[in-house]
């Protein structure tokens, strides 16, 4: 992506801006850039050493570059209209199917790209570590609760505080 390109129009510099951060990098090729191509890859793991990757093509779609038979459409889905074909009996059956709602101009899917990836990747991924590992809750509290020396010196802190208000309250009285 070309930066200095981007900055004059408001809609790419505010993409640009959110990319920068969520920490999301432009690695397009030379060659996706010329087909109208944009690859990024997200600070999140997808396995042991990879990470994710999704890419806005010029063609309308936007997909999940996790490679091989895991790449997918994020295209929001929508109903096709109903076709019929005829049974050799001289009936007619009709069937639907559904298809991925293309995004034409390119700013569109960006935008819809980093929206898709807040709500997906980041939102739901929030309890990964940035070595892609798996905290849970209950293990974060357990870690908290074998740490007393931190909530004894913050309660510590909070008694401190309220002593600190009682005698500015109480001189506030005699001054009054």
């Amino acid at each position: 992506m070309n930066r200095k390109q981007y900055n004059s129009d408001p809609r790419y510099a505010k993409v640009l801006k959110q990319m920068d951060l969520l920490n999301i990098m432009d690695v397009s090729t030379t060659r996706q850039h010329k087909n109208g191509t944009i690859v990024w890859k997200l600070p999140i793991k997808y396995s042991k050493d990879k990470l994710i990757e999704v890419a806005s093509f010029k063609t309308g779609y936007v997909r999940n570059q996790n490679g091989g038979c895991t790449n997918y459409q994020l295209n929001k889905r929508c109903e096709s209209e109903p076709q019929y074909y005829e049974l050799p009996n001289g009936t007619y059956n009709k069937y639907t199917t559904r298809t991925c709602k293309l995004i034409p101009n390119e700013i569109d899917r960006l935008e819809y790209l980093i929206a898709y990836c807040l709500k997906n990747y980041y939102i739901k991924n929030a309890n990964q570590v940035v070595e892609g590992s798996y905290v849970s809750k209950w293990y974060h509290e357990w870690e908290l609760e074998r740490q007393p020396i931190q909530v004894d010196k913050i309660k510590n802190l909070e008694n401190k505080l309220a002593t600190i208000e009682r005698i500015a309250n109480d001189r506030n009285k005699w001054n009054g």
